[in-house]
């Protein structure tokens, strides 16, 4: 058993380029286990994940690249997620659920009637659906919206994956957040940010805009992160969700991440 987490980076920054170009790039970089995003305009389509998924699966392991999960752009009543992700050996599909405008309540009910279309799936498969809170117009929003709604399903199909930035932007701590979907962890996302003032002094109501940054500059504090991952002795998977707002530098940033990460959970 590992004694310390994997690190994992999702590759959507970098998805103008091909399948072995992204597994060249990111060993380049020091990873060699991704985050798949299987999406409209990337190297992976949904319409056509059942070839494609299991193809890029094989070209990446001949570059010594993993996948640890993907993140589909299919529902979750659509059996080709699980069938290609079982061909091509992945277990995870990483979820976001959006308001679209209903009340909260609504919107989580909303989203557990989509996990409850997505349990025979995961019982068929040995899948897991992991799911992200996000900040904002988003179901859940923070850590204790996530364990509200995973907290009812077996985490062996339903997973936290717990993002300390999106924490922090809605005012929780890591320590509380992590104690909160303890039950159901499956990965912790890494990644920065702060609210930035975007309107001067004189304004009548100030306005704030989200500033994603470096690891070491942001409103979460990663090393708090750490503390708290060792003591709850965790060692599953880390990923780095490589979001930056200076969109042009995120090569320099993951790497100089990954770095930080490295000392302070090493």
């Amino acid at each position: 058993m590992n004694s310390r987490p994997s690190f994992a980076v999702f590759v959507k920054p970098w998805k103008h380029l091909s399948i072995p170009e992204v597994g060249a790039h990111v060993k380049r970089l020091g990873f060699d286990l991704i985050e798949l995003p299987v999406r409209p305009g990337f190297a992976c389509q949904p319409e056509t994940i059942e070839r494609d998924l299991p193809q890029a699966v094989r070209m990446l392991a001949d570059l010594g690249v993993r996948v640890l999960n993907v993140t589909v752009a299919l529902s979750l009543d659509d059996e080709r997620l699980y069938a290609a992700s079982a061909e091509a050996g992945i277990r995870m599909n990483r979820v976001i659920f959006g308001r679209n405008g209903l009340p909260y309540w609504e919107a989580e009910a909303r989203a557990r009637r989509q996990l409850d279309a997505a349990l025979p799936f995961c019982e068929r498969y040995g899948f897991q659906i992991g799911i992200q809170h996000h900040y904002g117009n988003s179901v859940p929003v923070n850590s204790m919206g996530l364990y509200n709604l995973v907290k009812d399903y077996n985490p062996r199909h339903v997973g936290a994956i717990w993002d300390p930035a999106h924490n922090a932007l809605q005012g929780e701590d890591p320590d509380s957040g992590l104690d909160m979907v303890r039950s159901h962890l499956c990965v912790i996302n890494l990644k920065n940010a702060y609210w930035r003032r975007t309107s001067g002094p004189e304004a009548e109501v100030a306005e704030w805009q989200v500033y994603w940054t470096s690891g070491r500059q942001g409103r979460a504090s990663w090393p708090a992160v750490a503390t708290k991952v060792k003591a709850m002795g965790y060692t599953g998977p880390i990923c780095f969700s490589a979001e930056y707002s200076a969109e042009h530098e995120v090569d320099r940033l993951i790497a100089e991440d990954l770095a930080f990460a490295r000392v302070i959970l090493g």
